[in-house]
């Protein structure tokens, strides 16, 4: 099986992910809760466990990542309409943002959540049995999107 990490980094990053999320729900016929909406169609076609993981209760999750050192984005995707399909420890914010400032997002405000960042991301990692890549969804601009 061929799986993707999605990480999605800085305000811009959660945004589009936010999006991209609603998206690949959509193709794949998966609720806002992440319950399958044919279970028929799961035993044809298993291409949305690329990007989900099925979870004991057999709801699916999302293999991906959202993290902000800043927390108003983030908490836009804890209160937003797909708030169910996410699971908390997928949503890492710090507690004040880099300013749109590279060095504060590379060197300073980054370095306190990277440690926790890293430990998510290999525990996904763990989690999967051909683990084939990692989509990032970030800015070239700003502060955590580049700086981190």
């Amino acid at each position: 099986m061929r799986e993707c990490i999605n990480v999605h980094i800085g305000q811009a990053g959660v945004q589009i992910g936010n999006s991209c999320w609603e998206l690949y729900c959509m193709e794949h016929g998966i609720e806002k809760d992440g319950t399958i909406l044919n279970e028929s169609t799961r035993r044809t076609d298993d291409s949305f466990s690329s990007f989900f993981t099925e979870t004991g209760k057999g709801k699916y999750v999302p293999r991906a990542i959202f993290l902000d050192l800043e927390p108003t984005v983030i908490d836009e995707v804890r209160t937003g309409e797909y708030r169910s399909l996410f699971h908390p420890e997928q949503m890492i914010s710090g507690k004040e943002d880099a300013a749109n400032n590279y060095a504060r997002g590379f060197y300073t405000v980054g370095k306190e959540v990277i440690e926790n960042v890293m430990d998510r991301l290999r525990k996904l990692a763990d989690q999967c049995t051909g683990l084939q890549g990692f989509l990032i969804f970030h800015s070239f601009g700003g502060g955590t999107g580049s700086g981190f």
